[in-house]
């Protein structure tokens, strides 16, 4: 197993620090962290939060996954690698004439 957790469906008023408190009642949390938007500071709904190991990963996934937390349930599981992104038109040859 993988001891990174993503957390889904968080409350736009959660912050790093909540987000720490939640997990830290499964044991050692070496990361918590809040998606943020660049550009109007708001939450994502979303984090990552690493726990100390697999066991406590586990812990934290059967205490909280579907736990209401300030009135939405959470989605806790472990978090994939990020796949590469496809698709887009990001210049090169387009086509059409010269």
């Amino acid at each position: 197993m993988n001891n990174r957790l993503y957390v889904g469906n968080l409350a736009y008023s959660m912050r790093d620090e909540s987000l720490q408190q939640q997990f830290s009642q499964f044991g050692a949390v070496n990361s918590a962290k809040v998606m943020m938007e660049r550009d109007t500071g708001r939450s994502k709904g979303f984090g990552f939060v690493e726990m100390g190991s697999d066991a406590e990963a586990q812990a934290a996934i059967d205490g909280l996954n579907g736990k209401s937390v300030e009135g939405r349930a959470m989605t806790v599981n472990v978090a994939r690698p990020m796949e590469p992104r496809t698709g887009g038109d990001r210049g090169g040859y387009r086509g059409g004439r010269y």
